[in-house]
């Protein structure tokens, strides 16, 4: 069965961090129908002061982020004595697990264009150690025919396997450009969440459906086992997939558990100092 639109999404413009302007496509509020995923950001500007704030030093636990840049450049470090700098193409996938502390500051540039997504932990996952991992262009796998350009980070696409391979929820993140007047095309598990953020562009589904990056940023996708999407004039945007945990949810702030218990365990550990395993 081909999938089409379940769901449009026009975002919050709101500011987060030390004051970062973003787009916040969904939230815990949403929690339920975009599971295994947590929150959606998407910065887009061309005014450094936007930005250029940041992300100061603040912790997480219970989820995994990923933060993949198309344009711009991301300074960041963590309390495992991680730091680099994240540039265009480039994703940094990190595993907050029993805890980490991180930061992260866009820097100057012509234009800051990416996301933000986070990734929710199984319950036996939610305490596992920490981690983290670098992808950059050199690593990025990436299809392009008549049809699409395909930017795999994690997944596979027309036997390109992408750099990241999920440890606890194993999700699907490409990067696609339909051609004008063409169409892309993926065969996919019936079972999976499929999300759709717009970075540019019009497209249109079978159904006579269609979304428009000027009106909508985000789409929740129907259930089914495949994906055509087309666009008269090109098109471009991030989809994310992943199957859904199920499993009971208690957020505060940048902690997401299962239990009230547990999140006040986080927070009482924050406040005496033994947050950091």
């Amino acid at each position: 069965m081909k999938r089409t639109i379940l769901k449009k999404y026009e975002g919050r413009i709101t500011k987060d961090g030390a004051g970062v302007k973003l787009n916040r496509i969904f939230n815990n509020r949403d929690v339920e129908e975009v599971d295994p995923f947590l929150l959606l950001d998407f910065f887009d500007s061309d005014n450094p002061a936007d930005y250029t704030k940041g992300f100061p030093w603040h912790p997480h636990r219970g989820i995994e982020t990923i933060t993949y840049l198309i344009e711009g450049e991301l300074e960041h470090g963590d309390s495992l004595g991680n730091s680099g700098t994240i540039e265009p193409y480039g994703c940094q996938w990190m595993t907050a697990g029993s805890g980490i502390v991180h930061q992260e500051m866009p820097q100057k540039s012509n234009r800051m264009l990416g996301a933000q997504l986070w990734l929710n932990l199984p319950k036996e996952n939610k305490m596992t150690h920490p981690a983290y991992r670098d992808i950059t262009i050199d690593d990025l796998k990436t299809h392009e025919d008549e049809n699409v350009k395909v930017n795999i980070i994690c997944g596979e696409y027309k036997g390109l396997k992408g750099p990241v391979k999920g440890t606890y929820v194993d999700p699907i993140y490409f990067d696609v450009e339909i051609k004008p007047k063409k169409t892309f095309e993926y065969s996919i598990d019936e079972e999976e969440k499929v999300f759709i953020l717009m970075i540019k562009g019009k497209i249109k589904f079978d159904s006579g459906e269609s979304a428009d990056f000027n009106k909508e940023k985000g789409i929740l996708l129907t259930q089914g086992d495949k994906i055509e999407i087309q666009s008269q004039k090109g098109a471009r945007f991030l989809l994310f997939a992943g199957k859904p945990l199920n499993e009971p949810i208690a957020w505060g702030g940048p902690i997401v558990m299962n239990t009230q218990e547990e999140l006040s365990t986080a927070f009482k550990e924050l406040d005496e100092g033994t947050f950091i395993k």
